[in-house]
């Protein structure tokens, strides 16, 4: 979170409250995406692992955009969407995708 997406002090010590919070949970579901994307490549990716990464990318994609995260909340939603119609083919761009969000959270994480 940076202090310029939100002006007002207050309101930008009550989300980064939150946001530290609510860190756990977000490694939580990138390492679940991270390895749903690992089983896929694996070619083991059944509907169970499919539905939850696609949830898990979802909340994600929503929680990252209200905390200010818009291009890693953008990612999230481009993962959700890939796994809602999920392909092998799009295993090398899911990978990306991933890859591109863990990065982006990084130094917050």
């Amino acid at each position: 979170m940076t202090q310029s997406s939100h002006p007002d002090p207050e309101i930008f010590a009550l989300l980064q409250d939150l946001w530290l919070r609510h860190l756990p949970a977000t490694r939580e579901r990138i390492d679940l995406i991270e390895n749903a994307v690992n089983i896929a490549i694996a070619g083991a990716l059944d509907e169970s692992k499919r539905a939850e990464a696609q949830a898990v990318a979802h909340k994600l994609s929503g929680n990252l955009g209200m905390f200010g995260y818009k291009e890693a909340g953008e990612i999230a939603g481009e993962i959700e969407h890939l796994f809602k119609t999920f392909v092998p083919a799009a295993i090398p761009e899911l990978t990306r995708y991933t890859q591109r969000l863990r990065s982006l959270l990084a130094a917050h994480l």
